[in-house]
């Protein structure tokens, strides 16, 4: 088996992912942090990049999606919170 280099782009993000989680539970990141948002998202991110180049997977994909997608929500809503802006009235 070769790897191509959106193979490395998906472990990459797969490792940031696990990262982020094991810094959030030894209270070294915040969960609510930017932090953790942003290892969150580019995770995400580069298990989708690796799904979409190459071997497709529906439900990991799906997964994956809601993961950058949570985690942007997470970025939009703390900064707003820092500008005393609600999301939600």
């Amino acid at each position: 088996m070769t790897l191509q280099w959106f193979d490395y782009v998906g472990f990459a993000g797969a490792v940031l992912i696990v990262l982020a989680y094991f810094l959030v539970q030894s209270g070294r990141l915040r969960g609510d942090g930017l932090g953790n948002q942003t290892f969150n998202a580019l995770g995400a991110l580069g298990v989708i990049v690796s799904l979409l180049l190459g071997a497709f997977n529906w439900p990991a994909f799906t997964l994956e999606l809601a993961w950058l997608l949570i985690s942007l929500y997470g970025m939009v809503g703390g900064a707003r919170r820092k500008r005393g802006v609600r999301l939600f009235r």
